[in-house]
């Protein structure tokens, strides 16, 4: 499996690089931009993303802005739904108007922070990703 990790907190960053690849190959970028950038190359060399972890508290472009950059790259290359990169929105924005605009937007899972492991584990085997 690929996977993007974009967060911008060193020490999340950290964590979650080493908890992500136990399921496979995992990209990390620092902030939104990076993230899609990072996400457009996956599909112009057709490896694309299988999961994408998106902070959304990031500097140059945060997560929901991110998650948008993401699912419009996906329309302009007519990638159909079910075959669409599955997202996880991972903040500490728990508040109900967050979580409902991240839904709005494409994502898939909204995961609150601190992560809770066996939970995202439980997350990604309802995906099949695990």
């Amino acid at each position: 499996m690929r996977i993007l990790l974009a967060e911008d907190d060193f020490v999340t960053r950290k964590f979650m690089m080493n908890f992500l690849s136990k399921y496979g190959e995992c990209d990390v970028t620092v902030d939104g931009m990076e993230a899609v950038d990072a996400f457009m190359m996956a599909l112009e060399e057709d490896e694309p993303y299988d999961l994408v972890c998106l902070d959304v508290m990031m500097p140059v472009m945060d997560g929901y802005q991110a998650l948008v950059g993401i699912r419009n790259l996906e329309k302009e290359r007519n990638v159909p739904d079910d075959k669409a990169v599955k997202v996880i929105m991972a903040t500490a924005l728990n508040e109900e108007k967050n979580v409902k605009m991240a839904f709005d937007l494409g994502c898939t899972i909204y995961s609150g922070k601190p992560i809770d492991q066996e939970r995202f584990d439980q997350a990604l085997k309802k995906l099949g990703l695990a």
